[in-house]
């Protein structure tokens, strides 16, 4: 009796026949290579200056540093960069997670490099007050900007930092401005009242809403929505079409209720579908019509000055703050007052002013 005949599938893989080569060893070497290569100075603003995103990433990762060590090689970065800077429009974005942000940056952002312009995302994801950590996925969520060669995404983490943006985002800005980037999206981690950081360094400030989220007496207070240049409330589409068009009416109400700008500029409002790329063309000329009354009226220039200034203060409060936490000394003697505080053997206030002694001493 002959014995049965063996069958095989369709994913039988045939003995002898082993995988293709579909990584080059070499290429990772050479990857490897290229992101030990240390570049100087000179040669990270000459890279910004002539469009290179390689260099723009690594100059932005310096700038972004807690090493005390490339606190002066950042410093000179955006010093060179500085004359080349401040020509860029800058709109800081924010609104609730679920809102939409980044669907909406990048349906706004794609329309905007389909007009021949340069675009740079700031994306600041909340870091994580147990872990410390954030996802990071802005890239993963604007896939087709991501893939554009006009569009430039950089994710950063917010830390500790408050306001919405990432410690480093107006230095980041400079850079971004210096490598020929026309227009600078600041997406904020979107946490409601206080987002004040990113007005203070964008040109135009844009609060995304939707409709039936039971907020309507929240966004009666003054913080955020006193700060908003346009209100735009997005997914207007399907079922959700009418919803948009009352709350829109809601916020025109509310609106009133606020003094004048000072800028001039009566916020607008309207509705848009980021799903849909709809009404993304008719915030873009709302966005050019303010930039045309704030340039001829001043108030773009005054608004740059002040933020200036307000930036420079920021700088030595952040320097102040790195230096007495870098020092040996306050370190040893914070980890002993730390403890009498826990033991009520001190009270916070005498322990802070004991640090602070201890300090200014040197």
């Amino acid at each position: 009796m002959s014995s049965p005949k063996k069958t095989t599938n369709a994913l039988h893989e045939k003995t002898g026949v082993s995988r293709p080569e579909t990584i080059s060893h070499k290429a990772i070497q050479n990857i490897k290579k290229l992101k030990q290569q240390q570049l100087s100075t000179d040669e990270l603003i000459t890279g910004i200056r002539s469009q290179n995103i390689s260099s723009l990433s690594r100059a932005i990762t310096l700038v972004e540093s807690t090493n005390p060590m490339h606190l002066s090689k950042a410093n000179e970065i955006i010093q060179g960069c500085l004359p080349h800077a401040n020509k860029s429009i800058r709109i800081g974005i924010t609104g609730v997670p679920g809102v939409g942000k980044s669907t909406f940056i990048e349906a706004l952002g794609k329309y905007l490099t389909g007009l021949g312009k340069r675009v740079a995302v700031l994306a600041v994801d909340p870091s994580s007050t147990i872990s410390h950590g954030s996802i990071l996925g802005d890239k993963t969520r604007m896939e087709q900007l991501a893939n554009d060669k006009n569009a430039f995404i950089r994710p950063s983490a917010s830390g500790e930092n408050l306001g919405g943006v990432a410690k480093k985002t107006r230095e980041t800005i400079i850079l971004c401005e210096a490598c020929g980037f026309e227009i600078i999206l600041i997406e904020t981690v979107g946490v409601g009242q206080s987002e004040t950081a990113v007005h203070s360094m964008v040109d135009f400030f844009l609060l995304l809403q939707i409709a039936g989220t039971g907020d309507e007496l929240q966004v009666i207070k003054r913080g955020i929505i006193e700060m908003a240049d346009a209100i735009i409330i997005n997914k207007a589409d399907g079922d959700g079409v009418s919803k948009a068009k009352t709350t829109q009416k809601m916020f025109n109400k509310i609106l009133q209720l606020f003094p004048s700008k000072k800028s001039g500029w009566t916020p607008i409002t309207t509705t848009c579908s980021a799903i849909n790329q709809d009404g993304i063309d008719t915030i873009w000329q709302n966005i050019l019509d303010y930039l045309e009354m704030v340039k001829s009226n001043q108030y773009f220039l005054e608004k740059r000055k002040e933020q200036n200034q307000f930036w420079m203060m920021e700088t030595i409060n952040e320097q102040l703050k790195s230096h007495f936490y870098n020092q040996t000394d306050i370190a040893e003697l914070l980890i002993s007052i730390q403890d009498a505080v826990i033991h009520n053997e001190i009270s916070p206030f005498a322990a802070a002013q004991n640090l602070l002694n201890n300090y200014f001493k040197k």
